[in-house]
């Protein structure tokens, strides 16, 4: 244990549990999803809906484990391109089915423990002193934490399936 004398636990998560805290968190929203409507959520400028969110962290999990990879391997990443959340595709207006929960369960579960098996095998002063330019992986960690965001503008779909 981590306890000292007068000292409560630390509460803290290792960057890995951050990343597959937050896609755990994604997909219990994503399993009230087969109750989406079909009406865009309209949060701040943006446009969002089940299959859009799913995108958005897939996309954003890919995006920062490919410049993680290249970094580490003495690499500049490739530019971004993505064109993220400032577009909505048709195919990200279609319904959310069973399928789709089932698909984008495997997919991001996959991509998180892809994240915390890199994470968990770098050392503190690796996590802290990462190669390259840009956040340090620690810090990309909690970057990607923030990827609840897409699943929560969604949000909690369970009272429209009543």
């Amino acid at each position: 244990m981590n306890e000292t004398a007068g000292q409560a636990p630390s509460t803290a998560l290792t960057p890995a549990d951050a990343v597959t805290a937050m896609v755990e968190h994604c997909l219990a929203l994503a399993q009230t999803w087969t109750a989406w409507d079909g009406t865009p959520a309209h949060i701040d400028d943006r446009v969002y809906t089940p299959h859009k969110a799913i995108r958005r962290l897939a996309d954003h999990l890919v995006d920062h484990l490919a410049e993680m990879e290249a970094r580490l391997a003495g690499e500049a990443p490739q530019p971004d391109h993505w064109h993220a959340s400032t577009i909505t595709t048709p195919a990200d207006l279609a319904p959310f089915t069973a399928e789709d929960l089932d698909e984008a369960r495997s997919r991001l579960t996959r991509l998180a423990r892809m994240w915390a098996n890199r994470l968990d095998a770098l050392t503190d002063e690796q996590l802290d002193r990462s190669p390259g330019d840009g956040w340090t992986f620690r810090e990309l960690a909690e970057h990607l934490e923030g990827s609840r965001y897409y699943a929560d503008a969604v949000g909690d779909l369970s009272a429209r399936s009543d």
